[in-house]
């Protein structure tokens, strides 16, 4: 199985989840946005993964890099 290279912080149903690129299910389910950014925040850190934070409409308001990245950097 390929290496996922994000996580998003999106909103669901009831409340808001962290979901890895490519996975239909979530892995972890919060009451709170801020609940979700701290846990992904820290998973991304842990796995060396973007990670990306949608907006109540679900349109990314955020884009963080814990790791992976070029070096030297592109352009």
């Amino acid at each position: 199985m390929a290496k996922s290279s994000s996580l998003h912080v999106a909103p669901r149903e009831s409340g808001w989840g962290v979901r890895k690129s490519g996975a239909s299910r979530a892995t972890s389910l919060h009451k709170t946005q801020e609940e979700a950014v701290t846990a992904g925040r820290e998973l991304a850190r842990k796995q060396r993964l973007e990670l990306y934070i949608h907006g109540k409409d679900g349109r990314i308001r955020e884009k963080h890099s814990y790791g992976g990245d070029p070096f030297p950097p592109k352009g």
